[in-house]
């Protein structure tokens, strides 16, 4: 775990608290849960992996879990083409990566690019709003779909 997903996650249990929320439970294990991972995750794949590790959370918990957090701004969701989606933390200080999706099979490449966050900051510089954020995913087709057409 990076030392800055290791600060989401301590920040996503103090917000939680401070929202009244208990601790333990599915709120707690997704949290700890997503903070291991190097990208987005769906809320299936969450589920499924909490449970071979023995947790007995419901997949309607997970998802609870997940729209608290999206909600509190602790999460984000990546839009995949069959129309779900995943999750990963929203980090302190901006340190994030963008996606590319593969439109046929929903593959999850994470990606980071130095020059085009610059050219996103002028954009931002000359735009009426105060930017808090940015999303960039990249559509097309994975190179093991291109492969097989």
């Amino acid at each position: 775990m990076s030392p800055a997903v290791g600060h989401w996650e301590e920040r996503a249990r103090r917000t939680l608290s401070a929202a009244g929320y208990r601790t333990g439970g599915a709120r707690e294990a997704v949290v700890s849960f997503l903070a291991e991972q190097e990208c987005a995750r769906s809320a299936q794949e969450i589920g499924d992996e909490l449970r071979d590790r023995g947790s007995a959370i419901g997949i309607a918990s997970v998802y609870r879990a997940l729209d608290a957090l999206e909600g509190m701004g602790l999460v984000g969701r990546v839009e995949m083409p069959d129309g779900g989606a995943r999750f990963e933390p929203v980090v302190p200080g901006g340190e994030h990566h963008h996606h590319a999706v593969c439109d046929r099979c929903g593959a999850l490449t994470p990606f980071e690019d130095e020059r085009l966050e610059a050219a996103i900051e002028r954009v931002a510089g000359r735009l009426p709003h105060e930017v808090s954020s940015h999303d960039v995913v990249i559509r097309g087709t994975c190179k093991r779909c291109a492969r097989s057409r």
